[in-house]
């Protein structure tokens, strides 16, 4: 009996030391397994770090313009108002102010027209001006540039982008976008242009299809009415017909000189010698027609 009791007992301990060997093996295996796991989200971390500044080194390049210098400051002034009409000169003036501690080398400045709905299609793309003035600290400078919108593009709008491009001594290269809206080029009003002359043209030519009309319409008019008749009476001796009249008759009258009438001699008569003074007219008559 003292021999089972005292086998009983080893029994107990072995199992009791087997049990605290296991829990101190699940232990072990529990803080190696926190540790790896610590170990791979460090590992993820520094991977993920490097991939982030990549990320925004790579958005930068693709956006990628230079930006404009904080120790300078730009403003524009459109000659002629921001107005920007077709076909026709449109002026302006950039002001250049170095406020920073060194030179700056004004380089170029160039504009272009783009599509309003995406800044990276040009539309019609201007030649750059070079510039290469340097400006030194506390200094300002003024350009002037002009270009011409093409005449097609009148009556829409477009994005207008100038670009002032510097640098400074140390080789850092800026771009300041002195403007960059959206504007509406105006179609060119004065002037006569193909259509507008077409247009005249057409116009004196239907004019004078009208008139030509109604001048036919009017000689129409005047051949289908009647000549009116004239009575010119016989004034005119030439329109007397003196065919029945005997040719000696006429030798005679125009040989004859014409006579005197003898006067009158103013004779008292009475009242009732009325027929005699009339057979006496009828007389004398006769006797001058016969002479």
């Amino acid at each position: 009996k003292v021999t089972y009791g005292i086998s009983f007992l080893f029994l107990l301990l072995g199992s009791s030391l087997l049990v605290a060997a296991q829990d101190a093996t699940e232990d072990e295996e529990a803080v190696e397994d926190t540790v790896v796991e610590d170990e791979d989200d460090e590992a993820e971390v520094e991977e993920d770090e490097p991939t982030d500044l990549t990320e925004e080194k790579e958005e930068e390049d693709l956006s990628g313009e230079p930006k404009a210098s904080p120790s300078a400051d730009t403003t524009i002034l459109f000659v002629k108002g921001e107005d920007f009409p077709a076909n026709n000169i449109v002026k302006f003036l950039v002001g250049f102010t170095n406020k920073g501690t060194e030179d700056f080398i004004v380089e170029s400045l160039d504009a272009s027209f783009r599509y309003p709905q995406d800044y990276q299609f040009f539309i019609q793309n201007f030649t750059a001006l070079p510039l290469n003035t340097v400006i030194p600290p506390q200094r300002q400078a003024t350009f002037e540039y002009s270009f011409i919108p093409a005449e097609p593009m009148g009556g829409r709008p477009f994005g207008l982008v100038i670009n002032l491009n510097y640098k400074d001594l140390s080789g850092n290269v800026f771009q300041d976008a002195v403007f960059n809206q959206t504007v509406t080029i105006i179609e060119k009003e004065d002037g006569l242009d193909g259509e507008t002359i077409f247009m005249y043209v057409f116009l004196a030519g239907l004019g004078l299809l009208v008139i030509v009309g109604l001048h036919q319409l009017l000689e129409s008019r005047k051949r289908k009415r009647p000549a009116q008749k004239v009575e010119m009476g016989t004034s005119n001796q030439n329109d007397v017909d003196m065919s029945w009249i005997p040719q000696e008759t006429l030798n005679q009258i125009h040989k004859a000189s014409p006579r005197r009438l003898p006067r009158k001699r103013v004779q008292k008569r009475s009242v009732g010698s009325d027929e005699n003074q009339m057979c006496s007219c009828l007389i004398y008559s006769d006797c001058i027609l016969f002479v």
